[in-house]
């Protein structure tokens, strides 16, 4: 008896734990860096999955590349908005063409590459040092619907608001 509850929890704990994780291209090792990090210190070279949000996308002759502003990410890879605290930005570019009119501004995309040294750009009339990322996968994650919610208090004049 004892056997099948363990069996049975061990299920159960495989089963939730499928629940959360990664989709298969983002799956891996990766170092515990933020673009903020990786400019401060030259992380050059560093494996890393960074997601966050579309500023800008440039198509250039051979490869795409898109301004991101990073926020942490959640167990499944995909960019966790709740707050503003974000985790500076960065420039992801990839071979081939990636049409801005589908990953447009504010789109949540999650990366893996490598590090692969850094751009100074400017941000209004601030110098930013941007960490580049030679992208590997190029993750565009769906458009959240937003539902709102309504409760109605029940018809019953117990319960009810009048």
């Amino acid at each position: 008896m004892k056997l099948l509850r363990l069996a049975l929890l061990a299920a159960s704990a495989a089963l939730l734990g499928a629940c959360a994780t990664a989709p298969q291209p983002l799956q891996g090792a990766f170092t515990p860096i933020t673009p903020s990090d990786a400019a401060a210190r030259d992380a050059t070279g560093s494996v890393v999955r960074w997601g966050g949000r579309i500023v800008g996308v440039e198509p250039q002759a051979n490869r795409t590349c898109f301004e991101m502003i990073s926020t942490r990410l959640s167990d499944t890879g995909r960019p966790y908005w709740a707050t503003d605290d974000t985790g500076g930005r960065f420039l992801a570019c990839r071979t081939g063409f990636y049409d801005p009119a589908l990953f447009e501004k504010n789109r949540e995309v999650t990366f893996t590459g490598r590090i692969d040294g850094f751009e100074s750009r400017r941000i209004g009339e601030y110098d930013y040092r941007f960490p580049k990322l030679d992208a590997e996968v190029v993750y565009l994650w769906p458009v959240r619907q937003q539902v709102d919610v309504i409760e109605r208090p029940s018809p019953w004049p117990w319960w009810g608001w009048w």
